[in-house]
């Protein structure tokens, strides 16, 4: 599959590499959120992070803007189960009929936060899990 960056993403990419020493793997800017979201090579989450969060927390301090980390990972739940987090994410079940929907099964308790302010949290593993995996919709059960 592949996927098209930006002419912005392209150009923030090597920025956010030098700035916290991870391999990107995606960029995406998202626009109804008005942040970046950001999948870096799986095992490299913690480094893109930072010590309590200092590494990000510079990043969107001069790029302006949010910024949602999200690991890589071999199959489409990891990569949404990085997207939900911090949410407990159980088990993610694909089907395939005439659509292809991931169902995202998370402790009760922590809908919320999957879910995330506004449903932002949601959308970025739906927009991940599309552009890497063709996948058409996550659901939460």
């Amino acid at each position: 599959m592949t996927v098209t960056l930006s002419d912005e993403a392209r150009q923030l990419i090597p920025l956010i590499e030098d700035e916290t020493g991870v391999t990107v793997r995606d960029c995406v800017i998202d626009e109804e959120y008005g942040r970046l979201l950001v999948l870096v090579k799986a095992g490299q989450m913690a480094q893109a992070i930072g010590p309590g969060g200092q590494t990000v927390e510079e990043l969107q301090d001069s790029l302006d803007r949010d910024i949602k980390v999200v690991e890589d990972g071999p199959t489409a739940g990891d990569v949404i189960a990085s997207a939900l987090a911090p949410a407990a994410v159980y088990n993610v079940t694909i089907s395939e009929n005439d659509t292809t929907v991931a169902y995202v099964e998370v402790d009760q308790q922590d809908r919320g936060i999957a879910i995330g302010k506004g449903g932002k949290n949601i959308a970025a593993a739906r927009t991940l899990a599309n552009r890497h995996f063709e996948i058409d919709d996550v659901e939460l059960v």
